[in-house]
């Protein structure tokens, strides 16, 4: 239900959240709402389409969080350009990094001796560390909380769909026609779960040259808005192809990207 509260025991709905209970989060955080970001495939810019979100909550000045569920995949704190380590002060709970525009960040790369070393744990492991980032991690107050998922419909949006409290979903993909299909799971999934879809991003939708200005598509005509229409989706962006992305991905700059259509989709969903 789009207006499931998370709380069975007061609930007479059947649902699939029925009978699974949702984690707590500790006595020093207060997480407001969750919105997952999720592909059928990987490749697609899910996660940066998770940073620019997260920047542009910030930018509007709400207390922002990321919780890095790609446990094997783990980019964001490269985005955010983030060098610190997460540590406990207790023992008990850890304390997220901060990017220095202020958007706190949990990532197994936080925890990790070198950000290249592999993460070659077995799915249980991983599905754990995704539930510990969000039950020890203090988050303290925060308005919006992204979480980037790896792709796919696996153990970990599996687990993040059942176990956490998410509000809705935002799905990426780009032009071709396979990927379309692939997105189509995810959407299916969110679906099965009862977690709304709030939008679709198609990132890398078209190139527009410098200096003509014509729009090349060149990985295939949009399909975003057949798409949105079929599952009913409201809201969708597309996004172009843009060499400042690149280069304020590997500068650790993705905070000062400017993107307007990130703009008015965050105004839609929030």
């Amino acid at each position: 239900m789009s207006d499931c509260s998370h709380d069975c025991s007061n609930c007479g709905e059947k649902c699939s959240e029925r009978g699974i209970e949702k984690e707590k989060q500790n006595e020093k955080s207060n997480v407001k709402k969750i919105i997952g970001v999720v592909s059928g495939k990987g490749g697609v810019g899910k996660s940066l389409v998770t940073c620019l979100l997260a920047s542009q909550a910030k930018k509007r000045g709400y207390s922002v969080a990321v919780l890095d569920a790609d446990v094997t995949g783990p980019s964001v704190p490269r985005l955010f350009g983030i060098k610190d380590r997460a540590y406990s002060p207790d023992g008990k709970y850890l304390l997220p990094a901060e990017s220095e525009n202020g958007v706190k960040v949990m990532s197994v790369n936080l925890l990790l001796g070198s950000e290249e070393d592999p993460v070659v744990w077995r799915g249980p492991v991983i599905v754990g560390t995704v539930k510990q980032f969000y039950t020890d991690v203090i988050w303290g107050d925060v308005d919006y909380m992204f979480v980037d998922m790896p792709p796919g419909t696996g153990d970990v949006p599996l687990t993040v769909f059942q176990s956490l409290p998410v509000d809705g979903i935002v799905v990426v993909t780009s032009p071709q026609e396979l990927v379309s299909m692939i997105v189509s799971k995810a959407v299916k999934m969110a679906a099965l779960m009862n977690v709304p879809v709030l939008a679709l991003v198609e990132n890398m939708s078209y190139y527009k040259c410098e200096d003509c200005g014509k729009i090349l598509d060149i990985f295939g005509k949009s399909r975003i808005e057949q798409t949105a229409s079929r599952f009913g989706v409201k809201n969708f962006a597309r996004l172009p192809i843009k060499h400042e992305f690149a280069e304020l991905s590997d500068a650790g700059k993705i905070f000062d990207a400017e993107v307007p259509e990130i703009a008015e989709l965050f105004d839609k969903i929030k």
